[in-house]
């Protein structure tokens, strides 16, 4: 690719088209001319999988965006510019410390939520929120859900659930198909759950909006309801990233230093195996997406301790989230 800046394209923009050609594709421009030499390289590097239908890709190298297509179910995919996804990977670990510094507020607007009478929406999403932040379960999307039957703690059925007067299971397929099982011991979102589970409908999460009509909780619901409660451009995904980065910090510090550079490494594969066997995520998708990178350079260094030794006593943040704070804050002084 290029070194230029990236540039914000569109794929309703006009673009590079494939066509069949025998057994493999041949690639035109918008005036129906054969893409350059430079062009095809390009686009075999994409690696754009064959069994797409109606591909796009931008004829500028440097566009943010560089194909999509239509997958074989019917789904619209997108190749982003490695820069890109680089650079939105940097942007989220880069708001993780805010938000760590936000999770009291919001833990806060949590209990006084769970607290509303009724069963409106801003009770259930809290309810969702609960269970997000002290499960790290995923979010889930209601297109997975209908499509791929693989579900989310937003767009659980009724039958997915177990609930008492004081916990809660959940059991339910996942992304991949995994089946998931988490507990939660709150009766407060029990009470909820249960109440939800009475309403007409199969999804479990719904509410009562102010004329009494039932109404299906979004990801849009979850989200807007964190912006809002934590003043910042946080999302669901977000506690993901914030559980891994202080699950694998929590790892580390109960190991010793390490003598040298292999030893430090192979410790770093073993907390990260554990980290990602807790989230349901491969080692590698939790390496650069989700584990804040100056958790495995300071143990590597050995400046760990020293970094969180005299982590602040946070209201609202367990022990191990202020150290995950004070890790993140001392690289920003």
């Amino acid at each position: 690719m290029t070194d230029k800046a990236l540039t914000q394209v569109s794929s309703n923009e006009p673009g590079l088209r494939r066509h069949r050609h025998g057994e493999g594709f041949r690639y035109l421009d918008a005036e129906g001319r054969p893409v350059s030499a430079a062009d095809r390289e390009r686009i075999d590097a994409l690696a754009i999988p064959p069994a797409w239908t109606h591909v796009w890709i931008c004829p500028d190298p440097s566009g943010h965006l560089q194909a999509t297509g239509v997958d074989d179910k019917g789904r619209k995919q997108y190749i982003y510019h490695d820069e890109w996804r680089d650079s939105q990977d940097s942007a989220k670990f880069t708001r993780l410390e805010a938000f760590g510094q936000a999770l009291p507020g919001l833990r806060e607007a949590l209990q006084a939520d769970l607290s509303r009478p009724g069963l409106g929406r801003d009770k259930v999403v809290a309810a969702i929120v609960r269970i997000m932040e002290r499960t790290f379960v995923r979010i889930g999307s209601k297109r997975y859900a209908d499509d791929n039957g693989s579900y989310g703690v937003a767009t659980i059925k009724d039958d997915h659930v177990d609930v008492t007067s004081r916990s809660l299971r959940l059991s339910f397929p996942g992304k991949g198909g995994k089946e998931h099982e988490v507990t939660l011991d709150d009766p407060r979102v029990a009470a909820v759950v249960k109440a939800c589970q009475e309403l007409p409908g199969e999804r479990l999460f719904e509410y009562r909006d102010a004329e009494g009509a039932v109404r299906e909780v979004g990801s849009a619901d979850i989200n807007r309801y964190l912006r809002e409660t934590m003043d910042g451009p946080f999302s669901a995904k977000d506690f993901r990233t914030w559980a891994a980065t202080t699950l694998m910090l929590d790892r580390l510090l109960d190991r010793d230093p390490p003598d040298d550079e292999k030893e430090g490494m192979a410790v770093v594969r073993e907390a990260l195996d554990e980290v990602a066997d807790e989230l349901e995520h491969t080692p590698a998708v939790c390496k650069k997406s989700y584990i804040h990178p100056v958790v495995p350079a300071a143990y590597l260094d050995g400046s760990l301790w020293e970094r969180v030794k005299e982590a602040p006593a946070v209201p609202g943040l367990w022990p191990e989230e202020r150290k995950t704070l004070a890790l993140m804050a001392s690289y920003a002084r």
